[in-house]
């Protein structure tokens, strides 16, 4: 039975077998929005490797209340995945269709199968492995099942009622944009709340370094209802994350001197990157926290999901 499902698959929009992550990006690529290219190892590949009796066991064990414990317990969750085993047959799956989609290097990111309703989002809690190899593509797979059971996740597994949850974990595996410049889109002002405001940021380089908090990002407001950008506010960037020579994972990097001060993209790309952000939002109906990336003249959405805090 078929457990790798690529983005065009009708399979990869269940949630059941996907995750929101790669329910939403096979939705996406659907409606034509630009998505990197790419496949999901499903939830029915980890139900297959991972005794659920050995996760419930330790899982019993935790009191969210003795981080000495949980600390414990999860690094034995964490340790048991890494001694599994996948399947043969599974392996040469992952490896046609990595193949026949003509992939190199790529975004590794972990799904649950409970993650990004419109109550509940794992962004933040569950691992994402950048310019991953071929050779490494396995190891990664499992680093993302184990990320489920961090000492973070399994507190969120408990704060949002998952504790009796039986959750399982798909992998997105997604071709890798090396960006020129990247950043995030909230469709809905995330301070003001103002449902006619997006708010958009933007760096020179991988969108992680906004994750990180070592870099202040270009920020620009657009209203929605009359299609103009109401501010600009560009930030001097000193270093950028991007490619290392080795060709695997991410490296910080200086700018030079002449750029540090440039602008990100112009105003044409700002409102051509609101135009798909729109496009997003009117499909899925609700507002969306959006990751993009910008390469050679094109602009690529790489994740989408509901705002979870307004």
């Amino acid at each position: 039975m078929k457990k790798i499902f690529k983005f065009t698959d009708k399979e990869c929009k269940q949630v059941d077998l996907e995750g929101g992550k790669g329910r939403y990006l096979a939705h996406m690529t659907k409606y034509g929005i630009p998505v990197p290219t790419g496949f999901v190892v499903s939830s029915m590949v980890y139900e297959q490797v991972v005794d659920n009796k050995v996760i419930k066991k330790l899982l019993e064990k935790i009191n969210i209340e003795d981080n000495e414990k949980l600390n414990k317990i999860s690094t034995e969750l964490q340790d048991y995945i890494h001694t599994l085993k996948i399947s043969d047959e599974i392996e040469k799956e992952i490896f046609n269709t990595f193949d026949e989609l003509n992939l190199s290097l790529v975004a590794v990111r972990s799904s649950a199968t409970s993650e990004d309703t419109k109550d509940a989002s794992w962004a933040g809690e569950l691992k994402t492995y950048l310019n991953t190899s071929k050779e490494k593509l396995l190891e990664m797979i499992k680093e993302c099942w184990a990320s489920l059971f961090s000492p973070r996740a399994l507190l969120y597994r408990y704060e949002k009622g998952f504790n009796s949850k039986k959750i399982s974990v798909s992998v997105v595996i997604q071709e890798m944009v090396q960006s020129e410049v990247s950043g995030v889109c909230f469709t809905v002002h995330p301070v003001t709340m103002r449902k006619s405001h997006m708010f958009i940021e933007s760096v020179f380089g991988l969108g992680e370094a906004i994750v990180s908090g070592q870099v202040t990002p270009d920020s620009y407001l657009y209203d929605k209802d009359y299609d103009v950008i109401l501010r600009i506010d560009h930030k001097t960037q000193l270093k950028k994350l991007s490619l290392p020579k080795s060709l695997n994972g991410i490296v910080w990097e200086d700018i030079p001197t002449k750029i540090q001060k440039g602008e990100k993209i112009n105003y044409r790309q700002i409102m051509d990157l609101a135009g798909i952000f729109k496009k997003v939002e009117s499909y899925y109906g609700i507002p969306q926290d959006i990751e993009w990336a910008f390469r050679s003249g094109s602009f690529y959405i790489l994740q989408s999901r509901p705002i979870t805090t307004l």
